[in-house]
């Protein structure tokens, strides 16, 4: 016997139209076939969403040697490559997507936040890689927050807070806090202009000359 509410079951059927017609909406931006391999990456992921991989080989490659990584409904593209350090924490916001040859290599934290967009051959780490003769190996998290746009060979270095709606210029090395809703570029990377409204309004900063 079927002990059902009614309007539980009336709230079943009339979630299924909106259901499908999420998956034909996914269907139409992502193939199967991306939708697959994305599929196979989540295995090596601790928890994610709906991820999805674009761009063929060479595909998306993984080392981890015992640490976390987790990922919301993500887009990754050819050639990405994360290594994980034990202990080590990688976190990608819902909505971002890495594109191709980018590298993320973890020794303690790098966050990543909603809906920033990672061009290609970017690397981020949150180390030296090794220590320097006589010292210490150091590690600083990096956080990433939202909205912030990364150009392509752009480097971001350990300790890094990149603010929200802030955008990193092709070819930048980022090795201070960028605050949010500013551009940043060069070597070392410096403010060039700062973003005044949400219409994505530019204003440079006194004293300052660059393009975006």
């Amino acid at each position: 016997m079927n002990t059902a509410e009614p309007h539980t079951i009336q709230n079943r059927e009339n979630s299924l139209p909106s259901m499908w017609t999420k998956v034909r909406k996914r269907l139409r931006k992502y193939s199967i076939w991306e939708h697959l391999l994305g599929l196979w990456m989540s295995m090596k992921f601790s928890s994610h969403g709906i991820l999805v991989v674009t761009g063929g080989r060479p595909l998306p490659k993984i080392v981890n040697r015992g640490g976390r990584i987790e990922a919301e409904n993500c887009q990754f593209y050819s050639g990405v490559r994360f290594e994980v350090g034990a202990n080590a924490v990688v976190k990608i916001g819902n909505g971002s997507y890495l594109n191709r040859n980018t590298v993320l290599v973890a020794e303690e934290l790098i966050e990543i936040g909603r809906d920033c967009r990672i061009s290609w051959d970017v690397v981020i780490m949150d180390s030296d890689l090794h220590a320097l003769p006589g010292e210490k190996f150091i590690t600083a998290p990096v956080i990433i927050e939202d909205d912030v746009w990364i150009g392509c060979r752009a480097i971001i270095l350990k300790g890094v807070r990149v603010g929200k709606g802030s955008v990193i210029a092709a070819g930048a090395v980022v090795t201070k806090d960028v605050p949010p809703h500013t551009i940043v570029g060069g070597v070392p990377a410096r403010i060039i202009q700062e973003i005044t409204s949400q219409t994505g309004e530019f204003s440079h900063e006194p004293g300052r000359s660059g393009s975006h």
